[in-house]
């Protein structure tokens, strides 16, 4: 199977929007119109750090998505990249469109000077952390989250 991975553009929002409604389905998580409409405008704005890439099948069809943000980090001298937002149309999950996104996010690394990527998922995410499981093991961090 061959799998395309290419930026989003404005003419992808309504697939975009589709694979994000499941992505926060999946995770239980009920955001505002607002929320996503801001998100979005903020994916295809060129000057945001918040970036989209999708797995396209071979026919052109979007199958995944992949939103990631670069920031400046304490702790190195190049960016970082903090993969956000992972998800796979579930009836085509199995077929290399995850792997083939995160495969990107690490040329890219390779090929924009980045220091790292990091990403989380739930711990209970079996199915997603097989995959993760291939390119690094989990670390020992515990996260911390005060919202306002």
């Amino acid at each position: 199977m061959n799998v395309t991975i290419r930026p989003a553009t404005p003419a992808d929002e309504a697939r975009w929007r589709e694979l994000w409604a499941g992505y926060c389905a999946f995770y239980e998580v009920s955001l505002g119109a607002e929320v996503t409409a801001h998100t979005w405008r903020r994916i295809i704005d060129p000057v945001a750090p918040v970036h989209c890439v999708l797995a396209c099948d071979e026919t052109g069809g979007v199958q995944g998505m992949a939103n990631y943000i670069l920031h400046d980090n304490t702790w190195t001298l190049t960016p970082v990249c903090y993969l956000e937002d992972l998800f796979v149309d579930p009836t085509v999950r199995g077929r290399q469109y995850g792997k083939a996104l995160i495969d990107w996010l690490a040329a890219q690394m390779t090929t924009q000077g980045w220091s790292r990527i990091y990403w989380m998922t739930k711990e209970d995410n079996a199915y997603a952390r097989r995959l993760y499981d291939r390119y690094t093991p989990r670390d020992a961090f515990v996260r911390y989250v005060l919202r306002s």
